[in-house]
C-alpha cells in the first residue's frame, strides 16, 4: 500500500522483491483499521478469516464486505479506502501486491 495514513491494524511484510510485496494485517479488535489509503498496485486479498469488513470509501460512505477463509479477490490500482475490521474477534489477511511482471523486472 502506499499513500497511507496511521490505523491501528498491524502490517507484517513477508515477502518483498523487485515483483511482489506480500503483508500479512492483523486487526486486534472490532474497530482496528489499516488507515486512509491508495494502492499503487494491482492486488489480491487472501481472508484468513470468516465475517466482514467495513471498507469506507474515499465519499466517506461504508460498505459492507463478507469474507470468507480463503476465497481470495483482486483489484486494481488506484483503489482508495480504510479497512475497518467488523467483527468482535481478531482478524487478519493476506495482501499480495503485483510491483511489477517479469517482463518488467
Amino acid at each position: 500500500m502506499c499513500n497511507s495514513s496511521v490505523g491501528t491494524a498491524v502490517p507484517t511484510v513477508q515477502i518483498e522483491n523487485e515483483t511482489v510485496r506480500v503483508t500479512r494485517w492483523d486487526f486486534a479488535k472490532k474497530g482496528d483499521n489499516t488507515g486512509w489509503h491508495r494502492h499503487g498496485h494491482d492486488y489480491v486479498v487472501v481472508p484468513l478469516f470468516d465475517g466482514a469488513l467495513d471498507i469506507k470509501g474515499p465519499d466517506g460512505t461504508i460498505t459492507k464486505a463478507p469474507m470468507q477463509i480463503g476465497a481470495s479477490y483482486a483489484r486494481g490500482a488506484g483503489v482508495e479506502h480504510d479497512v475497518i475490521n467488523a467483527n468482535d474477534y481478531p482478524v487478519a489477511f493476506v495482501e499480495i501486491e503485483m510491483l511489477a511482471t517479469s517482463e518488467e523486472s
